[in-house]
């Protein structure tokens, strides 16, 4: 593990933090504009769609493809990397503008197959059908800011694509300001500020494209040797890296039959886990591929099981009080940013349940975050594909049995419970193909911070103020009293890490076993 692997990683987080950030503010506006209502509902579903797709397509498929092709070529020399990269660009294009020009037609079809439940309200799948029309060519520009990204991390410019997703948030936090209320049909108005962010995402990243030199002109290139290899590689890839977006849309799909108000609940829940999700997780993920691929090309086998390992020491490090905060905070969270206006008491309660839910899946969905890598590095998307299956499956059949039980809720708790399923498959696989082999100390090293941890518990336990004082509260006072519980808990957790002689310098500098 090299210092300039965990300073790439430090800056992605820094700048998904940012994004993250005016995330929430977007999810504040629209919470306080639109509620948990009708309108959020299918605005949700609408958004949900396109925005699954990117993640199956875009950052999630084809970037765990595209990259270690890349790496690949950039061995050969400059002429077949841009080849390569006008190949795949042109060959992309069309493609997506096919799928589009079909999503944006077959957009009722569409709501029919992803929320089912809207078909018994015609005024909801009209609405829905109408919105998808509008956000569904956000996959478009959103899947080539997807390739330009891959292609600046692959380069070592991991700020800038990890900055991107901010223009998404300003364009949707000034569409709910200033375009919805000027609409007949308000939200509206939010369909149309998903379509201009993924423009302005895409712009945004081609003149770092320019000056690199690596924007040729896109050329049609399916039966090239690079565009084949990536479509192999991707076609397993869109399941294996994209089960747990899948159970997030399958979650939609079975809660369009509960009552009005379960969808925006699973959403706004979902948004507090992707914080640390995407600050952390996303984070280490996207620096580590380019980083295992390098090594895999080059074969160094040790060096290889030595990130994993130094991966997984951080995913621990930081997830786990993390899950540990959503979990124990997560009422006074919800209705500290999102219970004012439309958005009422009873939504923060319902919210929160489901985050909870969901919290106990934290952990787990990090770690496929980073234990995915270690297989496409190798260019083997097959094995994450037959985990994925087993996860998908196990996770339809939990969605099933508890969303009878525990409605919203039982739905986030089944795709928690199969991202455990998930992440243990793929630890399981690394380990039998000698691919990771833990370094010594780890049994130490987990002593040492399940104790770190319940001092943060017991902190958060004494001091979190009973729940009719967060009612009671005004915003200003809910902010204060929430950060002041974050950061010392924070401040505990990171102070009993130095007593118990936990060194952070040590998991920034290289292993050495």
């Amino acid at each position: 593990m090299s210092e300039k692997l965990f300073k790439s990683t430090a800056v992605v987080s820094v700048m998904t933090f940012l994004s993250r950030i005016l995330g929430f503010v977007r999810d504040i506006v629209i919470a306080r504009m639109f509620g948990a209502g009708l309108g959020a509902d299918v605005f949700f579903v609408a958004f949900k769609i396109p925005n699954f797709l990117r993640r199956l397509f875009a950052e999630g498929a084809f970037s765990q493809a595209f990259i270690p092709v890349l790496a690949e070529f950039k061995e050969h020399g400059d002429k077949p990397l841009r080849q390569l990269i006008a190949q795949t660009s042109g060959t992309l294009a069309v493609i997506l503008t096919m799928i589009t020009a079909v999503g944006m037609i077959a957009a009722p079809v569409i709501i029919m197959i992803f929320a089912p439940g809207f078909v018994e309200d015609p005024i909801k799948a009209d609405l829905a059908a109408n919105l998808l029309t509008i956000t569904f060519p956000y996959i478009f520009f959103i899947s080539l800011t997807a390739l330009a990204g891959s292609i600046l991390n692959s380069f070592g410019k991991f700020a800038i694509p990890a900055f991107t997703p901010v223009f998404l948030n300003i364009s949707l936090i000034a569409a709910a300001i200033w375009l919805s209320p000027k609409l007949e049909e308000p939200v509206t108005g939010l369909a149309w500020g998903v379509f201009i962010g993924g423009v302005v995402q895409f712009l945004f990243q081609l003149p770092f494209l320019i000056k690199l030199g690596l924007l040729p002109r896109p050329k049609w290139g399916w039966k090239s040797e690079g565009v084949r290899k990536i479509i192999r590689l991707m076609i397993p890839a869109m399941f294996g890296v994209s089960v747990a977006q899948i159970n997030l849309l399958l979650d939609t799909l079975l809660a369009s039959f509960l009552v009005t108000g379960s969808i925006s609940w699973l959403y706004y829940s979902d948004r507090l886990v992707e914080f640390p999700l995407g600050v952390f997780g996303i984070a280490l993920s996207t620096v580590l591929l380019p980083s295992l691929s390098r090594k895999h090309a080059a074969k160094t086998t040790e060096e290889f099981s030595d990130t994993i390992d130094w991966a997984l020491r951080w995913v621990f490090l930081i997830g786990t009080p993390a899950a540990i905060g959503l979990i124990y905070l997560a009422e006074p969270l919800l209705m500290t940013l999102f219970q004012y206006g439309e958005f009422t008491t009873v939504d923060s309660h319902k919210a929160s349940l489901s985050l909870i839910a969901y919290g106990l899946g934290l952990l787990p969905f990090i770690f496929i975050k980073v234990l995915a890598p270690g297989y496409y590095a190798r260019q083997d998307t097959k094995t994450p594909v037959k985990i994925g299956i087993i996860a998908m499956i196990s996770n339809m059949g939990l969605n099933i049995i508890l969303m009878i039980y525990l409605e919203h809720v039982g739905l986030a708790l089944a795709t928690s419970l199969s991202a455990i399923l998930n992440a243990g498959l793929l630890y399981q696989g690394l380990r039998k193909r000698g691919v990771y082999s833990p370094t010594p100390g780890w049994a130490r090293f987990s002593l040492k911070l399940i104790i770190a941890n319940s001092g943060l518990l017991l902190f958060l336990f004494a001091l979190n103020p009973v729940y009719k004082n967060w009612e009671m509260w005004d915003a200003l006072q809910r902010a204060s009293h929430l950060s002041g519980l974050i950061m010392g808990a924070a401040v505990i957790y990171f102070v009993l890490l130095l007593i118990l002689r936990i060194n952070l310098r040590s998991l920034v500098r290289p292993i050495n076993r």
